[in-house]
């Protein structure tokens, strides 16, 4: 059982859907996991999949050219020799790797596992760094910098399921730089807890020796320090130029007083300040000039922390053979709790007592107890415990200048790896690198882009054709150009050299800048007065320049100098890959985006039956494959179609282009909705079987609503596949959702689709929408439906445009992350004075009747002109209904936008047009139909079907 604060997580593997395994499981699926696992390990787990690791990768990364004497593995020899004496017969394996994760040494509690084990885990030079082997150990004691423990399932890798492990990482007690890692594995079953009191004591004796190894002059000011001063008798604290961790401080605490330290190292002056801690806490750093018998200067940095215990003495060995290492013990005592002698300070040297750490130490180091003091203050500590004081750095001014602007250097390096680049905008990428830089680095900062690399592209001419993109700074009113405005820089200005050059250009003097000064006197004399110092970076990446970069430092501050250059270059490089990432992205979207508009349709169809207005809003990170159509169908039917296909990019894209041509050709053969959807449900299965070879294999999905409304009876038709269901405004003001069965989505093939018919009055509205204007992470379905209602409720006499944008004003969310397709259509009824219709039986002698009333109806209407097409359309096909259908025998004229013929029969034989031979008696009746009319088809209907033929006005 592992615990996590107040948490209890079980470790190791489990098979019932609780623990790491079952955790690890639900992650690897892509589910969200906030609870049950350790932090530190989800997060190594989502940098993991980040990275795009795979857990069942079993390579990693292995180097030939390890130093194998360096100063970690000199420190680290004598230390794994007395651990493997210590853990002889055991299977834990002890292994010390580098500050990279490169495993340098190996030793083994049992020989044979040397035998047993995977090269991996037993020879020198594989990488354990967490970006090649996922979370491990060493990989995770790197990036958290503390003392790991990693339990079976919780390791990324299947490869390590059966395993558990336990490091730390080893710093330079000098630089507080960790050099390497000591871990200690071993099966998953064999947990204790004592393993962590020998790692640290481990570690500790490993950091000793690297102690051992620091330069003289070093050694030289901690022995002038430990020689005189209150603080002689008490240790250093983790993290600076000494490092005997007694003094236990949070990671946040340690990292504010270090640099509080650096700081007054650097300035070499006796004094004390008072430094507040995150957590309202407050520590006295005193800082103490001292002089070494041989004439190095330095300052000792002294922590004073009320009511916390002291720590143990620090020893400085003459030579790296006088360093304490850990003495030899039977592997039998490694299961029991009580290593007392291999802690850093023994139980009782924990409870506080000087006396018992003094005595502890030197225990420790295998030096006879000092006597106890017999004046009693060894009793009168016992009972009053004073404030610790322990030595937290050491070092000489100018180097504690350079540690500490190194410092800060690295720390606005890391802030702006998290600040720079987290969206994928150019222009807002330029913004973030401007703020990380102001004021840490530079007082203001300008960014010119080209206006092509701001659209996406490349820019043609990045010298002649750049826009000021970004001006950011501690004051608002200098005399920079606007943004939005051309650039233009002199021959001989540092912006256009550095482009020229490709590298940082420093201007330490501006004053004296001749090259800057030409290009625009009147307005760089006015900047004088408030900056004397720039440093102009040409941002470029992949070879592809994007721009340049100003740097300037005001009056107060020192001038820039060739680290502040080169600080400026690393930051400018991070912020150019950013950028260059920004600007692939905006121009894959815009193409993908253009390929989408380009496959909706560009206009609608001329006709009266409904009033149409349609948007479409593409999500904001990337787009979709979502559509809409209007479709024209035979007896002044309109088809209205709304789809959406799953996924994003360009092969969405593609796919809605192909399904929605598809979806078109199959309504326009007169198909009703629910054999629309059958058709578009094969056609998408079967590009799922076309391209199981291909990238896109078991993507391809999708979801479709069809409705098909008539205004002669003014009644509708609908069917869906997995797609929301329309909104119906009654001509009342009232809103309903019609009870449509949602079918499944398309491409999962051999399932039914059910259409239902509704009534539609005129002046009706239909809504029609994708699943991005009511899916939203921060809003529930049903909540949003109701939004829908209210929007539409009592507007019954809103224009079709009116209420699409009231839709996408209160309905859409406000930053869509994926595609809104809307068409709303206000019904029409035809006028009943304009259908005309006549039943007759099958006889022939009848054909002539139907002419006369045909004729005199269409005289009636005003549209004489179209009378004699209309006539011999409707000769030929009431005739073929007669000889080749089944009575009884409907004809309908419809005048619309054209003349409409339609003649119907029960019979489900259709006729065929074909080119009849010269010595055919017929077979020309359908070509003389098809010469003489716009277009003509079939309709089938339940019982029968409707030839149709439509005659264009024109001339009427």
């Amino acid at each position: 059982m592992v615990r996590s604060g107040r948490m209890s997580i079980p470790a190791g593997r489990a098979t019932s859907g609780t623990g790491p395994a079952g955790f690890r499981e639900r992650f690897m699926q892509g589910e969200t996991v906030q609870q049950g696992v350790r932090p530190s390990i989800l997060d190594s787990w989502q940098r993991c999949r980040t990275q795009g690791l795979s857990p069942d990768g079993s390579d990693l990364p292995f180097r030939e050219d390890f130093e194998p004497d360096g100063p970690i593995v000199r420190a680290a020899v004598p230390v794994l020799d007395r651990l493997q004496c210590l853990f002889s017969g055991s299977e834990i394996n002890i292994s010390v790797a580098d500050a990279s994760g490169t495993v340098l040494l190996r030793r083994f509690g049992e020989k044979s596992l040397a035998r047993r084990l995977p090269a991996i885990q037993r020879v020198p030079g594989f990488v354990f760094a967490e970006q090649f082997a996922g979370t491990n150990g060493i990989g995770l004691a790197l990036a958290e910098r503390q003392l790991i423990r990693v339990y079976g399932a919780e390791h990324f890798a299947e490869r390590s399921q059966a395993n558990a492990c336990v490091a730390l990482p080893v710093r330079d007690p000098l630089s507080g730089r960790i050099e390497g890692v000591l871990c200690f594995g071993y099966p998953r079953g064999l947990e204790n807890p004592a393993l962590g009191t020998v790692i640290r004591k481990a570690a500790r004796a490993m950091e000793r020796r690297l102690l051992g190894q620091s330069s003289a002059r070093e050694r030289e000011l901690l022995r002038a320090y430990l020689a005189g001063g209150p603080g002689a008798a008490v240790g250093p604290q983790r993290g600076g130029a000494v490092d005997v961790p007694a003094l236990e401080l949070p990671a946040g605490d340690r990292a504010v007083l270090m640099e509080k330290a650096a700081e007054l190292i650097s300035r070499a002056q006796r004094a004390a300040v008072e430094v507040p801690l995150p957590d309202g806490s407050r520590v006295t750093l005193v800082s103490r000039p001292m002089t070494t018998a041989s004439g190095v200067e330095g300052v000792a940095i002294e922590a004073v922390l009320p009511g916390l215990r002291r720590s143990q003495p620090l020893v400085i060995p003459e030579q790296d053979d006088a360093l304490p290492l850990l003495r030899a013990e039977p592997a039998a005592a490694v299961p029991r709790l009580g290593l007392a002698h291999l802690s850093a300070a023994s139980p009782s040297a924990a409870d506080g007592h000087p006396e018992s750490a003094r005595r502890a130490d030197s225990a420790a180091d295998g030096r006879p107890a000092p006597p106890e003091p017999a004046d009693g203050t060894a009793d009168r500590n016992r009972e009053s415990p004073p404030s610790a004081t322990g030595l937290l750095m050491v070092g000489e001014p100018q180097v504690g200048a350079y540690a500490l602007a190194a410092r800060r250097r690295l720390e606005l390096l890391s802030e702006a790896s998290a600040r720079i680049g987290t969206t994928l905008d150019v222009r807002r990428t330029a913004e973030e690198l401007a703020e990380t830089a102001v004021p840490r680095l530079a007082d203001h900062v300008t960014v010119d882009l080209p206006e092509a690399v701001l659209r996406g592209e490349e820019a043609a001419d990045p010298v002649g054709d750049l826009r000021r993109t970004v001006v950011h700074g501690i004051r608002d009113d200098l005399p920079f150009t606007p943004v939005g405005k051309r650039s233009d820089f002199g021959p001989t200005a540092p912006q256009l050299r550095c482009l020229t050059g490709g590298r940082a250009v420093l201007e330490p003097d501006l004053s004296s800048a001749a090259g800057w000064l030409v290009q625009d006197p009147e307005h760089t004399g006015e900047l004088l007065d408030h900056v004397h110092s720039l440093i102009a970076v040409p941002l470029v990446a992949r070879g592809v320049v994007l721009g340049v970069v100003s740097f300037y430092r005001g009056q107060e501050p020192a001038p820039f100098g060739d680290d502040d250059r080169s600080l400026a270059q690393e930051l400018a490089t991070r912020a150019a890959l950013s950028i260059d990432n920004a600007r692939r992205y905006t121009h894959e979207r815009a193409m993908v985006l253009a390929l989408q508009r380009r496959l909706l349709p560009h206009g609608l169809p001329d006709q009266e039956t409904v009033e149409v207005a349609h948007r479409y809003l593409p999500a904001e990170a990337d787009v979709g494959g979502d559509w809409y159509d209007v479709i024209p169908l035979s007896g002044a039917r309109i088809g209205l179609l709304v789809g959406d296909v799953v996924g994003h990019g360009m092969l969405s894209a593609a796919t809605m282009g192909r399904l929605r041509t598809a979806a078109r050709s199959f309504a326009e053969l007169d198909f009703p909705p629910d054999e629309v959807l059958v058709h578009l449900d094969n056609l998408v299965a079967r590009l799922d079987r076309e391209d199981s070879d291909g990238e896109g294999a078991g993507i391809i999905g999708a979801t479709c609503l069809y409705v098909i409304y008539d205004p002669t009876s003014q009644r509708c038709v609908m069917a869906r596949a997995g797609h929301p269901p329309p909104a119906l405004v009654h001509p009342d003001g009232s809103v309903s959702y019609p009870d449509l069965p949602a079918g499944p989505p398309l491409g999962l093939g051999g399932l039914p689709f059910d259409a239902v018919e509704i009534d539609l009055p005129e002046d009706s509205q239909l809504v029609l929408y994708t699943d991005g204007l009511i899916e939203d992470r921060h809003r529930d379905v049903d909540f949003v439906l109701d939004q829908l209602r209210g929007a539409l409720a009592h507007h019954p006499e809103r224009t079709p445009e009116d209420t699409c944008q009231a839709i996408l004003d209160t309905v859409a969310p406000a930053h869509p992350c994926d595609d809104i397709a809307l068409l709303v259509a206000r019904t029409h009824a035809l006028d009943p004075r304009r259908v005309a219709t006549w039943d007759l039986p099958a006889d022939p002698a009848l054909v002539g009747e139907v002419r006369a009333s045909a004729l005199r109806q269409l005289t009636d209407w005003g549209i004489d002109e179209a009378a004699f097409a209309a006539e011999l359309i409707l000769s030929e096909l009431v005739t073929n209904a007669i000889r080749h259908g089944s009575g009884p025998i409907r004809v309908r004229l419809l005048h619309d936008r054209t003349l409409i013929c339609e003649v119907s029969d029960t019979s489900n034989t259709a006729p065929h047009l074909r080119r009849a031979a010269g010595t055919d008696e017929g077979g020309r009746g359908l070509f003389l139909v098809a010469q003489l009319s716009r277009t003509w088809g079939t309709r089938y209907l339940p019982e029968g079907k409707v030839i149709w033929a439509e005659c264009g006005l024109d001339a009427a």
